[in-house]
């Protein structure tokens, strides 16, 4: 199956509100390393494309932490999550996987995930972070926080699949 084209304008949308998702979950990062993870498939294609993020978070939990990423990746991400909140027939998961805080005996990471489907970025209940990545991971699995700014009304993606029309 041949993808239908976007016009420039949507996708320089879906490449700002690439950069908002990402602000929005690297500002809620706590110190340490993180690894975020994304897995874009498009209707007629083999097999998905991914991108690795690896971010690192020094400071004291504050809001003046510093995040740091390596530029490449950073641009990579951003261009792999564009492409699918552009492209209507897209569909991927997105996860965090974060240091847990140390209690001891249990697993020494949490994950978050994210489900990609027509465009829209919508977080992931714990249950289903567990069934959509489960097998490989050994972690606790928690409930995934919206990663759209508070001014988006419902929580939903800036470009619900009706912007996508042919132009």
């Amino acid at each position: 199956m041949k993808l239908k084209p976007v016009s420039l304008d949507v996708f320089a949308e879906a490449r700002e509100e690439a950069h908002v998702v990402l602000a929005q979950g690297m500002g809620r990062l706590a110190p340490g390393e993180h690894v975020l993870r994304l897995g874009v498939g498009m209707d007629g294609q083999e097999r998905p494309l991914s991108a690795t993020l690896a971010l690192t978070v020094e400071g004291d939990g504050g809001p003046e932490d510093m995040v740091g990423v390596e530029g490449r990746y950073f641009d990579n991400f951003v261009f792999l999550l564009a492409c699918g909140l552009a492209q209507t027939l897209s569909y991927g998961v997105m996860y965090l996987r974060s240091p847990a805080v140390e209690s001891g005996e249990g697993p020494s990471w949490t994950v978050q995930a994210w489900h990609l489907a027509w465009g829209v970025l919508s977080e992931c209940s714990a249950a289903e972070a567990a069934e959509l990545i489960g097998d490989g991971e050994v972690a606790a699995f928690v409930d995934a926080p919206g990663v759209h700014s508070e001014d988006d009304g419902d929580a939903e993606a800036v470009y619900p699949p009706v912007a996508y029309t042919i132009l």
